[in-house]
């Protein structure tokens, strides 16, 4: 097969708590345009691109990323073209951070959500 039937990722599903807190969170701290809100999913876009974040309202103890040998690895990243700037940002905003690391020319850091989702971006 020379080519894939699969055009892009259209969205990811996020596992949350509190839908409205989470949908703000990531309208307000995140800066994703928050498109849809009711009880069952709240759906944001990233910037003018296709992709798109769905949160969805669990009371299940699960995550958006998986574990490796009992260590949290993330399974969605995303990018940034100022990653000292957005570490600050989410610093200020007492986000949970990891410091930002270096590997092979590109800047990367781990960061959670307030339900405890880990993500990273890079550059």
């Amino acid at each position: 097969m020379s080519r894939s039937f699969i055009e892009q990722v259209h969205y990811n599903r996020i596992p949350v708590k509190d839908l409205e807190l989470s949908a703000n969170w990531y309208r307000d701290i995140l800066g994703l345009q928050l498109l849809s809100l009711n009880e069952e999913l709240a759906i944001l876009k990233i910037n003018e691109g296709p992709s798109l974040l769905i949160l969805v309202p669990t009371r299940d103890e699960t995550y958006a990323h998986f574990t490796i040998d009992q260590e949290q690895a993330f399974s969605i990243a995303f990018t940034s073209p100022d990653i000292p700037g957005f570490h600050q940002h989410l610093t200020d905003h007492q986000v949970k951070v990891d410091n930002i690391q270096h590997d092979e020319g590109h800047a990367y850091f781990h960061f959670h959500d307030p339900d405890g989702n880990k993500f990273q971006v890079h550059w």
